[in-house]
């Protein structure tokens, strides 16, 4: 065994031995990009970043956004959870989840970056949420922060929800906007010899970015073009074209299948175990609002034959309920 290779595994296992440790990062957005007309891409860096250590694929971290000055705050370097709770509702800064798009490690001339797409959700019809208001607006300079792990490794306990099973070979990744930063995040990721579809509903046609990965990658984009309603062209779109992808031997019957109760529960499952049999095994990665979600599911696991333990699904938020509610 060579050096490289004994260092090498040696990070290997420290990373698979880590538990996750998560802290506050005070941050500043330092470049804007205007993706469409429904994303925009927002930086952010800080010294403190240099201690960030993503986890890939579809990683998820929190963003608060202040009422009033971090400062006056006196953000903690310990348990964040405990002192953001403990925080007056008036000054409490306003806490939601998105998907880390990309990272860059620092360098010696710069501070690690972390790049987060902002869906603008209602901003031009004057109902956006709080964070989709921020983010139309926020300049270099701005600040926020950021909640993510600083210690290194990968899979759920990072926030890393893609875990489709080695024998997979097809992979169907489905959502609307909310879902693409999660979807383009992972197929630029896959490595050569996997083979995804991606099927993306956005309100704009302008809003389909090009994507690349070494993998290979087909991306539909459903533009609703200000015509059609919230996932008129998504699920049935899904509907069309999952029979095909699933092989025959792995077809089984949902005698036992089960809906999700969405207002007594919480629509996000990931296998733990996940299973994918026959020679074209296919593995299902279904994200966005929880009533389309929920729809692709029943599909591909009642209608289908697709083993439930097959499919990873995850309503982002709710049709008809508030930003964060």
């Amino acid at each position: 065994m060579t050096a490289t290779t004994e260092r090498t595994t040696a990070r290997a296992a420290v990373r698979s031995a880590a538990r996750p440790e998560y802290r506050l990062f005070e941050v500043a957005v330092v470049r804007r990009e205007q993706l469409g007309p429904s994303f925009a891409r927002l930086t952010f860096s800080s010294p403190e970043l240099d201690s960030f250590e993503p986890g890939g694929f579809d990683q998820r971290l929190k963003v608060l956004l202040p009422q009033v000055p971090f400062e006056a705050l006196g953000a903690p370097r310990g348990d964040w959870y405990a002192w953001w709770r403990a925080l007056p509702e008036q000054v409490r800064p306003v806490m939601r989840t998105y998907t880390v798009r990309a990272a860059r490690p620092a360098t010696a001339t710069s501070h690690a970056e972390v790049d987060v797409d902002f869906v603008l959700h209602g901003v031009h019809g004057g109902a956006a949420g709080p964070a989709a208001s921020w983010a139309a607006s926020a300049r270099p300079g701005d600040r926020v922060a950021l909640v993510g792990s600083c210690t290194p490794g990968t899979g759920r306990m990072w926030g890393v929800e893609w875990a489709p099973p080695a024998e997979a070979r097809t992979l169907l990744l489905a959502g609307d906007e909310t879902a693409v930063p999660a979807v383009c995040a992972v197929l630029e990721q896959l490595p050569a010899g996997a083979r995804a579809v991606a099927v993306l509903e956005v309100p704009d046609i302008a809003d389909a970015v090009d994507v690349s990965s070494d993998a290979d990658v087909t991306v539909e984009w459903l533009p609703r073009g200000g015509r059609r309603a919230h996932g008129e062209l998504l699920c049935p779109r899904v509907e069309e074209i999952a029979g095909p992808l699933v092989d025959e031997a792995s077809r089984t019957i949902a005698l036992d299948f089960e809906d999700v109760d969405l207002d007594a529960g919480i629509l996000w499952d990931v296998p733990e175990r996940a299973v994918a049999t026959g020679p074209e095994c296919l593995y299902a990665w279904l994200a966005g609002e929880a009533g389309l979600v929920k729809r692709m599911r029943r599909h591909l696991v009642r209608d289908v034959g697709l083993p439930r333990a097959s499919v990873a699904f995850m309503g982002y938020w709710r049709e008809g309920r508030a930003e964060g509610a």
